[in-house]
């Protein structure tokens, strides 16, 4: 494929594929294991999970917002992605070296939030470099970059698998995640572009944060970020039960966890590799309906099916409804700003906001009423009702 190629071969592209490789190794080794860690390890409970989890999405859109307008206010995107890995770097080191409740409740409501910046300025760079190569290959592009993210759930997850087989503890993620954030770090000091010296126009925006915060409220993009993270419910609560409900519930071990996250991001890949052409010419609103309905088949049955072998079939309708969601909404996001590429990938943070506390909401219902089967039932309400509403939207403009 060209645009394999193309990520290979163009060095600012190359740049953005080791580091979103890395940050997805980090995110794979913490993100399954986040409510485990809050809930049992540390002793937060499930409302104080919850409220973790908000608290971790107001500070990462916050971040990603701030982080895309200042990047696109003084085109200095290089300094702004260098700092985003610094506060990842130092929260995976204070958990390595200082664990405990309360630098856990720091570390992940503020310290890895902050470090999210990085994912969207990836793209951000992405998108310029991708304006030099020809505008067919442009979203293959931007699927092999986000394919790159999912790439270590491949290989990293089973690889805890192996080693929580062996009795590890989960707080082993943290030396881990120190390590790689500190390869992040390496490869943003030694390759990513220079502010000011890169191959393609990086002008100032010219925008007062105000001005740029009003651009991106419109009610034309609100409302599609809005039921864009919809959507995205439905994923961020797969992730928040899938320990809960395969080691809590019917007693499976972390192993199985690693392993069922690592077959759905394995198979996603191929996926999300192949849709640029497979779907080239389709409508993206009615695909992204197609996908969130593929994947609320997962999210719907994981709980019914923890138990029993067949909970391993749900992989597939995960992997191609996951490839979807996750991958035709940031081309959608990006073109609704196409003049913004810092504040176009801010709304992948907003977009990532609004499905976080919808989930958040979705999870303490949940589990005040019932327990994890209604929190899996109300994501995929939500979702559905998301991709329904975008596509009503789209067809009335």
């Amino acid at each position: 494929m060209s645009a394999i190629r193309l990520c290979l071969t163009d060095p600012a592209l190359r740049a953005a594929g080791l580091v979103i490789v890395l940050q997805g190794a980090i995110v794979c080794s913490f993100g399954p294991y986040f409510s485990t860690l809050a809930v049992n390890t540390y002793g937060f409970g499930d409302r104080g999970f919850a409220v973790l989890l908000a608290l971790s999405s107001v500070m990462s859109v916050a971040a990603s917002v701030y982080g895309g307008i200042r990047a696109d206010q003084t085109a200095n995107r290089r300094q702004v992605t260098l700092a985003a890995v610094v506060s990842l770097a130092l929260g995976m080191g204070l958990m390595t070296v200082v664990p405990g409740p309360w630098v856990f409740a720091l570390v992940a409501a503020v310290l890895l939030p902050v470090g999210s910046v990085t994912f969207g300025q990836v793209f951000a760079l992405a998108r310029m470099a991708a304006t030099r190569h020809p505008e067919g290959e442009r979203d293959g592009i931007m699927a092999v970059i986000r394919a790159l993210f999912a790439l270590p759930f491949v290989v990293v997850l089973p690889l805890w698998a192996l080693v929580f087989a062996q009795g590890a503890a989960v707080t082993a993620v943290f030396p881990a995640g120190l390590l790689l954030s500190g390869g992040m770090l390496l490869v943003v000091l030694r390759r990513w572009p220079q502010d000011g010296t890169t191959a393609w126009e990086d002008r100032p925006s010219g925008l007062s944060f105000r001005a740029a915060l009003a651009e991106m409220g419109q009610p034309r993009l609100a409302a599609r970020v809005l039921a864009l993270g919809a959507v995205n419910a439905a994923a961020t609560i797969y992730i928040a039960i899938v320990s809960l409900v395969l080691v809590a519930d019917v007693g499976r071990g972390v192993a199985d966890v690693a392993l069922y996250v690592g077959l759905v991001a394995g198979l996603e890949v191929p996926f999300m590799l192949a849709l640029p052409r497979l779907t080239r010419g389709m409508d993206r609103t009615l695909l992204i309906l197609t996908g969130a309905a593929l994947y609320a088949v997962h999210v719907a049955l994981l709980p019914v099916l923890a138990g029993s072998a067949l909970v391993w079939v749900l992989v597939l309708p995960a992997a191609v409804g996951g490839a979807i969601t996750l991958t035709v909404p940031i081309a959608y996001l990006q073109d609704l700003l196409a003049d913004r590429p810092g504040a176009g990938a801010s709304l992948m943070a907003l977009q990532r906001l609004a499905g976080e506390v919808i989930a958040a909401v979705c999870f303490a219902l949940g589990t005040i009423l019932a327990g994890y089967g209604l929190v899996a039932a109300l994501g995929v309400v939500v979702s559905i009702a998301g991709a329904g509403a975008l596509c009503w939207a789209d067809r009335r403009r």
